[in-house]
């Protein structure tokens, strides 16, 4: 597997389009995917046992939520639907995964509550009720580290982080980790070989 999505700014090579089609909390959707973006030929497994097992927003939820490493924008474009109150972020350091993302938004009527931007455009002062995120576990370690070291801090005070990790690569170990640096932290659900880890602050 070609690690280039993950991290490059502008992935190589012509895109060769397509869509990929789904169903979530009895919605479907039909996103519009490239080449040089993560999971461009399906719905990412990890990613649709997270969608299933975490507990998505209700039409009651507002504040402000984040897909981390938002891809073509699945998870976004679920919780902005899901949440019409609620503003979401779609953050991706992948120019391609951005456009794809903000294109299906607009598709799905939600461009005005759902901000596609680069990890660095994101206003310092933003807070966020809830994270969501299948991160990118083949960047190594080292980095997914600093990358949830840099976005979990930014939960509110009560807010919660839905992660899900590929056992193998890293979820048992990453759910330790986590403790470690003082999160509460549970196992929501193992599936097909992803943990799902629902994230918080620890309370006195």
């Amino acid at each position: 597997m070609s690690a280039d999505h993950y991290f490059s700014a502008e992935p190589a090579g012509t895109a060769r389009h397509g869509t990929v089609e789904f169903s979530v909390a009895g919605r479907g959707y039909a996103l519009a995917v490239a080449s040089g973006v993560f999971s461009a030929g399906r719905l990412d497994p990890g990613t649709a046992v997270l969608l299933r097992k975490g507990v998505l927003p209700t039409v009651a939820a507002s504040g402000t939520l984040l897909d981390l490493g938002c891809g073509y924008g699945p998870i976004a474009c679920v919780l902005a639907s899901e949440a019409p109150a609620a503003t979401v972020y779609a953050v991706d350091v992948n120019a391609r995964a951005r456009e794809l993302a903000a294109a299906n938004a607009d598709t799905l009527g939600l461009a005005e509550r759902l901000r596609v931007v680069a990890p660095d455009d994101v206003p310092a002062d933003v807070t966020f009720d809830e994270i969501w995120s299948n991160p990118p576990t083949h960047v190594g370690k080292a980095e997914l580290h600093a990358m949830l070291e840099r976005w979990l801090p930014r939960l509110t005070p009560d807010g919660v982080a839905w992660l899900v990790i590929n056992k193998n690569l890293g979820g048992d170990s990453l759910h330790t980790w986590l403790v470690g640096l003082g999160w509460d932290v549970a196992r929501i659900a193992s599936q097909r070989g992803f943990r799902v880890l629902r994230v918080t602050r620890k309370t006195a």
